[in-house]
């Protein structure tokens, strides 16, 4: 067990943001992980998954338990059916290829999402119609005061949209350890009504998708909207798209005929908030070394030296424009530190 005193947390973001821990230590087993939350309790903690999901404002004045548990293994398995056990370090979309190579079904909708699986069922990744909640039996976690492990079901997780209790009353409280998911071995339940994939597969002439076409599908569309993080710092979607009223959104059609919609409820829909975005008049706009991607508005790029700072006032100019313009409010999907 090495702890590294004032490390460097630019490799570790995707956003590439220049900030230091005061302490940094590489987790690869769990008996590290208990002997550090042992003998570390008393400092602040702070816990470091694939990076992919924050925005770095400062350096973090505590230890930085970077967790890299890897492993995957089936648990149980039917004939349709398999359920499959990975370690929080596995990177998402890895898992989603290990899953394909296998014909594995129902998360290839979410195919090329950052991240590692351990933060997975804390932000309840989602994409093209499918949540990770739509797969998710259960999770172990440890509990960073007392080291138990506790197993938590999908009931327990209180799943909303891009929500969980990780992200709010159990806040801290544990570290997610692994993921059980449930997916399909045959008669694969595919979610191909999604426009963009609808509209991807069309032109690849693919009539009868299979599980693995979805996914090519999602990574083309994908690729062609989202910056890598490798060649220019983002952390994908950084707003959520916000769900509002009916009647809300009969007022905002008043001035916006073309304004795009997804039906939640019979009185919510949900508006994307890249058209929002866009619409106000910040799709492409660039300030100094960051900006917003000039092919999709919902994703804050760093162009290289841009501190966190920057893409924060950069989102509150954002939110506060689109609330002046629209009556809107958009909420940040990306977890500000």
């Amino acid at each position: 067990m090495t702890i590294i005193n004032n490390a460097s947390l630019k490799p570790f973001n995707t956003f590439g943001i220049d900030a230091n821990a005061q302490s940094y230590c590489d987790i690869r087993s769990m008996e590290t992980l208990k002997n550090i939350l042992r003998e570390q309790h008393s400092k602040p903690l702070f816990f470091l998954g694939g990076g992919s999901n924050m925005l770095l404002t400062k350096d973090i004045e505590a230890l930085v338990l970077h967790i890299n548990l890897k492993g995957i293994e089936v648990v149980s398995e039917t004939d349709d059916s398999v359920i499959i056990k990975a370690m929080a370090g596995e990177n998402w979309h890895n898992f989603v290829l290990w899953c394909l190579k296998h014909n594995y079904g129902g998360i290839e909708n979410l195919s090329l999402i950052p991240g590692n699986m351990g933060t997975a069922p804390i932000q309840n990744i989602g994409a093209y119609g499918v949540e990770l909640k739509d797969v998710f039996v259960s999770c172990e976690a440890i509990n960073v005061n007392h080291q138990n492990l506790k197993i938590f079901s999908k009931s327990d997780c209180n799943f909303g949209y891009r929500e969980s209790i990780f992200k709010q009353d159990l806040k801290g409280n544990y570290i997610i350890t692994s993921v059980n998911l449930k997916l399909t071995k045959n008669n694969h339940k595919l979610r191909v009504d999604y426009g963009a994939i609808k509209n991807e597969l069309h032109a690849l002439q693919i009539v009868n998708a299979t599980i693995q076409d979805i996914s090519n599908a999602v990574i083309a569309i994908r690729q062609s909207k989202l910056p890598d993080p490798k060649e220019i710092g983002n952390s994908g979607s950084f707003f959520k798209n916000p769900i509002v009223s009916t009647e809300v959104f009969k007022t905002l059609q008043t001035n916006f005929s073309d304004a795009p919609s997804y039906a939640i409820s019979a009185d919510e829909v949900k508006i994307p908030a890249g058209w929002l975005i866009e619409k106000a008049g910040f799709k492409g706009k660039r300030f100094k070394d960051y900006g917003v991607h000039d092919k999709q508005a919902l994703v804050l790029v760093n162009y290289g030296n841009a501190s966190g700072k920057d893409i924060l006032e950069l989102a509150q100019l954002i939110q506060k424009t689109v609330k002046r313009l629209f009556n809107i409010k958009i909420e940040t999907e990306v977890n500000i530190l």
